[in-house]
């Protein structure tokens, strides 16, 4: 059989954000019992980070609109809708990065991070009536946050099938699903 597990186990936090209490999303700081910065190599490798860091080891994910960071000892994710969610999310990337890590003889290790969707590519297909329906001030501001992965295609209630479709498929070169 394989080597033990890399990642073991965690201890997590829920939290609403500081800045804006009154936010329907909650975040998520999850404390890892174990080391995986030696496999944040590899899994920037499979899952395609948006970002890379290497001192320390740090790697940017964006995941079904969420901006997930992971690092040695911490995995942090925004914009979650509850803490179910959030133990989706770290129950799949702790078995990713174990997958990853068991695996790595076949991965080439990835020490870069793709590069981000541009601003003005989502700004083109958002309605820009600036209607406030998504919760934001701006459609500016949702393109900004789209860009950072914290809000995706189906976020925009003014988007006809057709836009949705356009942006989806756009951002999805950026992400993983």
């Amino acid at each position: 059989m394989g080597e033990p597990m890399l990642l073991v186990g965690y201890s997590k936090k829920i939290f609403r954000p500081d800045c804006n209490p009154s936010f329907a999303s909650v975040h998520c700081i999850a404390s890892l019992n174990e080391d995986v910065g030696p496999a944040l190599p590899y899994l920037n490798a499979v899952l395609g980070g948006t970002q890379y860091f290497s001192d320390p080891p740090e790697v940017m994910f964006h995941h079904r609109g969420r901006l997930i960071k992971v690092a040695g000892r911490e995995i942090a994710i925004n914009a979650l809708k509850d803490e179910e969610e959030a133990d989706l999310i770290l129950e799949w990337l702790k078995t990713e990065i174990n997958q990853a890590w068991e695996n790595r003889a076949a991965i080439t290790p990835c020490y870069t991070g793709k590069v981000k969707p541009k601003i003005i590519d989502i700004l083109r297909l958002l309605p820009k009536t600036n209607c406030r329906k998504c919760g934001l001030p701006t459609c500016m501001v949702f393109a900004a946050q789209a860009m950072e992965g914290g809000k995706c295609a189906g976020d925009c209630p003014e988007l006809d099938d057709d836009r949705r479709r356009q942006l989806s498929d756009y951002l999805a070169g950026f992400t993983f699903e």
